[in-house]
């Protein structure tokens, strides 16, 4: 499977009492992967969502990834986002085999990038490219970043952080293959409006 087009984050918060309703108005849009993110510690809802989120993604044939948790990917069978506090990638990878989809938040390091694809990541993530309110701390980086991930990197780049319709085009002309979106995307006032931006967002990739 080609990674490229639009990563969709959920964020629990900003979609309270739309869930689901919002998440299948973007995979109607199209979704190259979704990702399930959940900082709580409620392991029955998690699961009981994810599952939800499993049956959509095999709806609209989009791979779904859970953030932070293999455990949790390995009991549904999807695979995983890693971020650098959780450890190399190695572990997770025997535990997911090696068909799993298995990413790695990079942040505005290419030598994380370079050790991630080492340890058999599926993607590597560079960010924030803009002021972001899921990961406000977070170092920030630049198309200059990008450039030179493209020419030393031969696995799909996703870039995250602030990232909307009005300022993601320069990232796919300087190489990314999936923009990872969350309030761009789900800020929506409508589940008409979450499809347009979905399918607006692909279309960069077309231009």
């Amino acid at each position: 499977m080609k990674l490229r087009g639009l990563y969709a984050i959920t964020d629990s918060q900003l979609l309270a009492g739309k869930f689901p309703q919002y998440v299948e108005a973007a995979l109607d849009g199209g979704v190259t992967l979704l990702q399930y993110r959940d900082k709580s510690n409620d392991e029955a809802r998690r699961l009981r969502e994810a599952e939800t989120l499993q049956r959509l993604c095999e709806r609209y044939t989009t791979q779904l990834i859970i953030n932070d948790d293999a455990e949790l990917a390995a009991r549904i069978g999807v695979g995983v986002h890693l971020g650098q506090t959780d450890g190399p990638l190695t572990p997770a990878r025997a535990l997911l085999g090696r068909k799993a989809i298995i990413g790695s938040t990079c942040h505005s390091q290419l030598a994380l990038a370079e050790q991630a694809a080492k340890e058999g990541a599926s993607y590597v993530a560079f960010g924030r490219f803009f002021n972001s309110s899921t990961k406000p701390g977070a170092p920030s980086a630049d198309l200059e970043l990008l450039d030179q991930a493209r020419a030393s990197l031969h696995l799909p780049i996703c870039v995250i952080g602030g990232i909307t319709l009005d300022n993601a085009a320069p990232l796919v002309a300087h190489g990314a293959d999936l923009l990872a979106v969350v309030h761009g995307l789900f800020g929506a006032s409508s589940t008409q409006e979450v499809t347009r931006r979905a399918r607006a967002f692909n279309d960069l990739f077309n231009c």
